[in-house]
C-alpha cells in the first residue's frame, strides 16, 4: 500500500515536534498531570452519558429539558467500540439505519445533510465516509430541524463536534493493526502554550487491503487548531484540517442478489477492475469565537470554510445477462464513468442568547442567523460496451462466478476522445430565527422557535436560476412529573426545496419546497439515583408537496407535479444504565412504519410500492462494557440487530443480527485494546440497491488490536 510507510511515518514526525517550555505548561498547569486520565472503573455518567448537546436549541440547556429527541454519542463509546468511521455507530442511535455510503434512513426517511460543529458544509460529500479520528462526539436532532438549521430532511440532522485545543497538558499515541492487512497510527497533543492561549494537534493514517476484492483504502487526516482567550470571557478558535482518502477498485456498488435477498456469489466481488479509484482531498477552515459579556448574555460567532475535490473512475455494472444459454445469468455488464467534483462551501453564522425575567417567568431567549453558499461543479465522461448482449466492445464485462480481472483498465477506452459533460451550480441558503425557552414554573417549560429561510440556486452553464422563501417553527413543552421523570412533546415543521433540476417552467415549475411535519411526545426519565437514564418518544412525521412525473408531454417534455404524501410513524427506547458499579449497559432499539400514503401517478422516490427502501421496521442495538478492576481491565459486548427491508427495486434485504467483542486492559501509561467485530462472520446485507446494483454486503469478521501511550 502506498500509505503504509506513511503511517509510521507520521508518527515519527509527530515525536520530532518541539515539545512546550516548561515554564509555559506551569503556568497553567498547578497540578500534576493525571497520566492515567481514561479510568477502566466508572459509570455511566463518566462513560458514556452526556446531557450537554446544543443541537437541540443552540443554547446550553441540559438534553432533559429539550422537548425534542437527542442522542449524544461521546468519544468514550467511539474509543470502546473501535469505531473508526460513522457507519461503525449507528448501533447506538435508535431510528438510524444504512442505505449508502454516508447515507442513512432516519425515521423512515433517507437523509444525508450533516452539520458540523452546528454549521453545514459536508467535507466527505460525494462519496466518502465521515472519519471519526478527530470527532469529540456525534449529536443527532431527531425529527425535522428547520426551525434551527432551515431546510433538509424530515428524519433528523447529525453534528459531528470536533476536538478542540485543552488547557491541561496530554500527548497520546496510537498504533493499531488487524486482519485484512489493517495498520494506522496517530499521534495527539493538546496544551497551554502560554496564559491564555491553547493548541492542539492531531495526525492520523492508516490504510486496509480491504474486504471486496481489489477494493483498498488509505487515508490521511491532519488537524490543527489553537484557542485564544479574549477579554475575561470570551475564547477565539481556530482549526484547520486536511482530509485525504485514496479508495482502491471504487466506486464499490453491491453485490447481485435473487428477489429472496440472497447473495449470487461470494460477497467479496467486485464490479470494478483494481484501476478503478474514488480519490478524495478536502481541506476545512473554522474560525470561531465564544463570549459571555454578562451573566444575562451569551454570544457566538462562526465562519467555516470548505473545499472538497472528488475524482473517480470506476466500472458502473449495468445488468445481468445470461451468455452461454444455461438458464443462468452470469456475466455482468459494465459501463466505465470518470467523475470530477469539485466543491466549495462557505458558512456564516452569529448567534445571541439573553436571559432575562418577566416577573415570575424566566427567558432565554435565541436569536441569529446565517448564511451558506455551496459552488458545486461536477464533469463526467462515459464509456459503454458496443454490444451489451455479449459484453462485448470497448468496456468488457466481469462474471459474476468466475471474474477475470486485469484484462482492460480505465485508460484502454479511449477516453480522451470522449465528450464531456458539465454542470455547474450555486446554491445559497440564508435565514434568521429567534427561540425562546420560556419557565413558567420551576416544572413546567415551554419552546418556542420560528425561522425565516431565503434559499437561490443558480445553473451557472445555463443560466436559469430559481429562488424561494419559507418559514419553518417548533412548539414543545416539557413537564417535570416527578424529580427525575421529565414528559415532553412538540410539534416541528421543515421543508426540502426541490431540485434545481426539477424548477423548469417547461415541466409545469417552479415548484414550492417540500413540506413537512412532525408530532411527538416522550418521556426522558432518570431512575436510582442516576444510574440509569430511559428515554421513550412517540411520533408521526408527515411529508408532502414531492414533485413528481404525472405521466403527461407537453411539447416534448414531461411533466412534472408536486404529488404525493408519506407518513412515518414509529417509537423509540434509549436506556443508558449502570447495571451495577462495574457494568454500564447501552440499549438503542426502534420501531418505525414509513409508508406511502399517496404515490401520485409514478411512485416515490426512494420507496418501492408503498415502502420506504431501506427502512426496518424493528431495529436493536446493545453495547455493554463490564470492568474488571483486579485485572484494570474492561470487556465489551456489542449487538446489532437490523430487521427485513425492501430494497429501491423492491428487492427483499434480509434481517441480520451480528455480534461484536472487545478487550481492554491499563498498564501505567499504556492502553491496550482488542476489537473483534461481527464474531460468527455472519453474510448479510447491510442495505439494498437497484437490482443491477446488487445490495451492499456487511462487512464481515475483522480483528483489530490496538496500543496507545499517554504521556
Amino acid at each position: 500500500m502506498r500509505l503504509r510507510s506513511s503511517v509510521f511515518f507520521s508518527i515519527a514526525a509527530a515525536l520530532c515536534l518541539p515539545t512546550l517550555p516548561a515554564s509555559a505548561q506551569d503556568a497553567t498547569n498547578t497540578a500534576p498531570t493525571d497520566l492515567d486520565a481514561v479510568r477502566v472503573v466508572g459509570r455511566a455518567q463518566t462513560l458514556y452519558r452526556s446531557d450537554d448537546a446544543a443541537v437541540g436549541t443552540r443554547t446550553d440547556t441540559p438534553l432533559s429539558q429539550v422537548p425534542q429527541s437527542v442522542q449524544v454519542l461521546p468519544r468514550e463509546l467511539i474509543d470502546d467500540q473501535a469505531a473508526h468511521d460513522v457507519t461503525d455507530l449507528y448501533r447506538s442511535i435508535s431510528g438510524i439505519s444504512f442505505f449508502s455510503y454516508a447515507g442513512v434512513t432516519l425515521r423512515g426517511f433517507r437523509q444525508e445533510n450533516v452539520l458540523y460543529d452546528g454549521l453545514r458544509g459536508d467535507p466527505y460529500a460525494g462519496f466518502s465516509v465521515p472519519q471519526l479520528f478527530n470527532i469529540e462526539r456525534v449529536e443527532v436532532l431527531k425529527g425535522p430541524a428547520g426551525a434551527l438549521y432551515g431546510g433538509g430532511e424530515p428524519g433528523g440532522v447529525i453534528n459531528y463536534v470536533t476536538r478542540k485545543p485543552q488547557g491541561q497538558a496530554r500527548r497520546r499515541i496510537e498504533v493499531s493493526t488487524g486482519n485484512a492487512d489493517y495498520v494506522s497510527g496517530s499521534f495527539e497533543a493538546t496544551g497551554a502554550v502560554t496564559p491564555g492561549a491553547r493548541y492542539r494537534l492531531g495526525l492520523h493514517a492508516d490504510g486496509d487491503a480491504g474486504v471486496r476484492w481489489n477494493a483498498d483504502s488509505e487515508s490521511r487526516i491532519g488537524d490543527a487548531s489553537v484557542a485564544f482567550d479574549v477579554g475575561q470571557t470570551g475564547e477565539l478558535t481556530l482549526q484547520l484540517t486536511d482530509i485525504t482518502q485514496n479508495l482502491g477498485g471504487n466506486r464499490l456498488r453491491g453485490v447481485p442478489v435473487n428477489d429472496a435477498g440472497t447473495f449470487l456469489t461470494d460477497r467479496r466481488w467486485n464490479h470494478n477492475e483494481a484501476t478503478d479509484f474514488l480519490d478524495m482531498d478536502a481541506r476545512i477552515a473554522l474560525a470561531q469565537y465564544r463570549a459571555s459579556p454578562s451573566a444575562d448574555w451569551d454570544v457566538d460567532l462562526s465562519a467555516r470554510w470548505f473545499e472538497n475535490i472528488e475524482h473517480q473512475i470506476y466500472h458502473e455494472p449495468m445488468g445481468l445477462i445470461d451468455r452461454d444459454r444455461d438458464g443462468t445469468a452470469e456475466w455482468m455488464t459494465r459501463q466505465l464513468r470518470n467523475q470530477i467534483r469539485d466543491n466549495e462551501g462557505l458558512t456564516v453564522a452569529g448567534n445571541a442568547v439573553w436571559r432575562f425575567a418577566t416577573g415570575a417567568v424566566e427567558h432565554k431567549l435565541l436569536f441569529g442567523a446565517d448564511w451558506y453558499r455551496l459552488d458545486a461543479d461536477f464533469t463526467a465522461q462515459t464509456a459503454n460496451s458496443a454490444d451489451l448482449a455479449r459484453g462485448a466492445g470497448p468496456v468488457p464485462g466481469i462474471d459474476l462466478f468466475a471474474p477475470v480481472y486485469g484484462r482492460s483498465g480505465w485508460f484502454d477506452y479511449g477516453l480522451d476522445r470522449l465528450p464531456w459533460r458539465t454542470t455547474r451550480t450555486r446554491g445559497l441558503r440564508f435565514g434568521g430565527y429567534v427561540q425562546d425557552e420560556i419557565t413558567l414554573t420551576p416544572r413546567w417549560r415551554v419552546l418556542a422557535g420560528l425561522r425565516w429561510d431565503g434559499f437561490e440556486d443558480e445553473d451557472r452553464v445555463t443560466g436559469g436560476a430559481v429562488d424561494g422563501q419559507d418559514l419553518s417553527w417548533r412548539l414543545g413543552s416539557t413537564y417535570t412529573l416527578a424529580e427525575g421523570i421529565n414528559a415532553y412533546a412538540n410539534v416541528a415543521s421543515g421543508f426540502l426545496p426541490q431540485a434545481t433540476a426539477n424548477q423548469d417552467p417547461a415541466a409545469g415549475g417552479p415548484f414550492d419546497a417540500e413540506r413537512s411535519r412532525q408530532w411527538e411526545a416522550g418521556l426522558k426519565t432518570e431512575l436510582a439515583g442516576g444510574r440509569m437514564t430511559l428515554g421513550t418518544a412517540l411520533y408521526r412525521i408527515e411529508r408532502s408537496n414531492i414533485v413528481q412525473a404525472t405521466g403527461d408531454v407537453v411539447d416534448g417534455v414531461n411533466q412534472l407535479a408536486p404529488l404525493g404524501l408519506v407518513r412515518s410513524e414509529g417509537l423509540e427506547l434509549d436506556l443508558l444504565a449502570d447495571v451495577t458499579e462495574h457494568w454500564v449497559l447501552s440499549l438503542a432499539y426502534a420501531w418505525n412504519d414509513a409508508r406511502v400514503v399517496d404515490a401520485g401517478s409514478n411512485g416515490i422516490v426512494n420507496a418501492s410500492g408503498d415502502r420506504f427502501a431501506n427502512a426496518p421496521r424493528n431495529k436493536l442495538g446493545l453495547w455493554s462494557r463490564h470492568d474488571l478492576p483486579a485485572l484494570s481491565s474492561a470487556l465489551g459486548f456489542g449487538l446489532d440487530y437490523t430487521g427485513e427491508r425492501v430494497s429501491l427495486d423492491g428487492q427483499r434485504v434480509k434481517p441480520y443480527t451480528v455480534f461484536d467483542l472487545s478487550w481492554q486492559t491499563h498498564w501505567r501509561s499504556w492502553k491496550f485494546q482488542a476489537n473483534v467485530k461481527n464474531v460468527f462472520d455472519r453474510v448479510y446485507a447491510a442495505s439494498g440497491f437497484l437490482t443491477r446494483n446488487g445490495h451492499f454486503p456487511g462487512e464481515p469478521r475483522r480483528l483489530y488490536l490496538q496500543a496507545a501511550y499517554t504521556f
